[in-house]
């Protein structure tokens, strides 16, 4: 007898807690490189380098291990490789190009709304219902959104518009990455699949990097590079297979739920070490925010 019948939902929740506070950290360690004085091309073609080496041993070992013996065919490959593109290749870019215009809060507020794009393409492409619920959820999330930017323009005076757009961008992204991933994860567990999905999105940083980099101008300090490892092994190689696991576990509702924390992980942060202005109006748009996406994500009892 199992002595803990809930322990598969516990571990999930606890993978979705702490994959959500490591990836929370993200946006901090990239606006420390950033005063290091790297850009968004560079820390995502470096960061992609340093973390394929380690997704591609895992690779290996996951495939030496499989107790299901099942071949990966093209079609299956094909479709991880279009998937990690989108996932963690073009929404990672987008996102970079954000930080650079925008403070570490708005950008996790804005790549907080994913779950209504996910609402929506679902309702374009799988016929699933738009509810009023979903509506007033939207309103809601989307003017906190706009008292958030309205505040920032006004103290930074940055292009925050574009800032906001390019993050949206990358929240999308992530979004169409979510919704075609689940039979995938399903078929090859979610340790394969994201070391398959993480190794195609390095493939595609690397292209990146070729076409778009100089490295003979690239200067990168000590500092620099320490904060490049921080930012592979805390935020990117242990989170992605912490949240993919949770979603595997407890599904991605609940691990939406989940990720309500890590806006306010950002945000605490972001004042604390980066010294962001917060105010009251940030603080009411962000609250809006988390209400708008609690009122989609959480269901109600039957």
């Amino acid at each position: 007898m199992d002595m803990f019948p809930n322990r598969n939902l516990w571990i999930g929740f606890a993978l979705a807690a702490f994959g959500t506070l490591l990836f929370s950290l993200k946006s901090i360690f990239i606006k420390f490189l950033y005063q290091q004085g790297l850009n968004a091309d560079s820390v995502l073609v470096l960061r992609m380098a340093l973390a394929l080496p380690i997704y591609l041993a895992l690779l290996v070992y996951l495939l030496r291990c499989r107790p299901n013996k099942q071949k990966l065919n093209f079609p299956i490959l094909r479709a991880i490789f279009l998937l990690g593109f989108l996932g963690y290749y073009l929404a990672s870019l987008l996102d970079l190009m954000g930080l650079e215009l925008i403070t570490a809060q708005l950008e996790r507020l804005s790549l907080f709304t994913y779950p209504f794009m996910v609402a929506v393409i679902g309702f374009f492409l799988f016929n699933e219902p738009f509810t009023r619920r979903l509506l007033l959820a939207l309103i809601i999330t989307y003017s906190g959104l706009w008292m958030v930017m309205g505040q920032e323009l006004q103290l930074t005076g940055n292009n925050v518009l574009v800032g906001v757009a390019l993050v949206l961008g990358s929240a999308l992204s992530f979004s169409l990455y979510v919704l075609f991933s689940k039979g995938f994860i399903k078929q090859l567990g979610s340790p394969l699949f994201t070391s398959l999905a993480m190794i195609a999105s390095s493939i595609f940083g690397l292209i990146h990097g070729v076409v778009v980099l100089d490295w003979v101008a690239l200067t990168i300090s000590s500092s620099a590079w320490l904060w490049l490892l921080i930012l592979v092994v805390f935020s990117t190689v242990i989170p992605s297979f912490m949240m993919t696991e949770a979603i595997n576990r407890i599904g991605p509702a609940q691990t939406g739920i989940v990720g309500m924390l890590g806006p306010i992980f950002t945000i605490v942060l972001a004042v604390h070490l980066l010294a962001e202005p917060f105010t009251a109006t940030i603080a009411m748009g962000g609250l809006m925010i988390l209400l708008g996406v609690a009122s989609l994500v959480v269901k109600k009892p039957s």
